[in-house]
Order: structure tokens, then sequence, then C-alpha cells
């Protein structure tokens, strides 16, 4: 789509036009879903989030100052949208240092056996204290003292949060891959 039409439509979200307001939602939901879905423990809470999303988007777009991608800040809009959910039902703890350093594992070479889909649902399956600093921290890029501003933790918990995340992450990977390699394949 060419910028000016972007900047059309924006413009008419911008005035209220329900038409513009539909074909942003039907432009950047696809794309906005997958964000979402990062952030949530299912399909419903991602759907919910999305909508929640785009009605903030809706209320601020008088905001977006037509500079860098509009993708980009829609994105951050549902970014910001998941965190508000996770705030409300989640309180982070730090813990222990026994996680600190999962290098200590023994990495088993299988990211590349795994499909996209399959990644994305071990992710999911993190709690939802992981999912969101790890999610944060290796898809978003975010550094420690930005998730730590973000969630209202120190960097320590979001560090400690992080590797514990990584731990278990790498368990259910190498439990995914263990569960797909027949004997047959061993031999």
């Amino acid at each position: 789509m060419e910028t000016s039409e972007l900047d059309d439509i924006v413009k008419g979200c911008i005035s209220g036009n329900r038409k513009s307001q539909e074909r942003l939602f039907n432009l950047f939901s696809g794309e906005m879903f997958g964000v979402c879905l990062y952030y949530s423990k299912d399909y419903t809470e991602a759907e919910d989030t999305l909508h929640e999303g785009f009605m903030k988007v809706f209320r601020k777009i008088d905001q977006f100052e037509f500079k860098g991608s509009l993708a980009g800040w829609i994105r951050k809009v549902m970014v910001n949208t998941a965190l508000e959910k996770f705030r409300k039902q989640h309180q982070l703890y730090a813990l222990g240092d026994d996680y600190e350093n999962s290098a200590d594992i023994d990495p088993v070479n299988v990211i590349s056996d795994l499909s996209a889909s399959d990644l994305i649902n071990l992710i999911r399956e993190l709690s939802p204290k992981y999912r969101m600093v790890f999610n944060l921290y290796a898809i978003e890029g975010y550094s420690h003292k930005e998730i730590s501003e973000m969630l209202g933790i120190s960097e320590g918990t979001s560090k400690s949060n992080l590797a514990r995340a990584r731990y278990v992450l790498q368990n259910k990977v190498k439990k995914h891959f263990y569960s797909s390699v027949s004997i047959k394949d061993i031999k």
C-alpha cells in the first residue's frame, strides 16, 4: 500500500470515520494478532488483547506523528495493552540464583527441527511471568532496565525471570525433540 493511501486511512481514523477504522483493522489485525499471541495464554486472550489494543489505537491515533512505521506504532500499542493486562493479573518475584546460569544445561540443537508454530506454542506454555519477560527481551528487544520500568520490577527480577524462562524453554524443546524422535532415528 502506498504511503499516501495509508496517510488517508490514518486521517480518516483521526476524524472517526468507521470505514477508515475498518480498513486499518483489516490491514494490520493479522500481524497484530500474532503479536498478541506472544503475550497471551490462548487464542481467546489474544483476541481480547487485539480488540482492546485496536480500541486504544482508534482513541489515540491522533498521537501518531506520521514519523516512522505505522505498523511499529500499532505494535507498540498492542504490546503496551498486553503489558497492562499482565500487570493487572500477575505479580513478578525475583528467583534465586540457581537458574541465573542456564549455560550449564547441555544444549540440544533442535531449534532447526521445530516449526515456527511449535516454537510459539512452547513459548506460550511458559508461565505468564516468564513468557512476558522472555517476549519483551528476546522478541521485542527491550533491555532489562526497560523491562523493569515497564513491569514495575527490579532489573534483577527481570534477569532471573528471563533465565528461568530460558531454562524451562530449553527443557520443553528437549522434551519435544525426544518425544518426536523414534528409536530408528537414533540408530
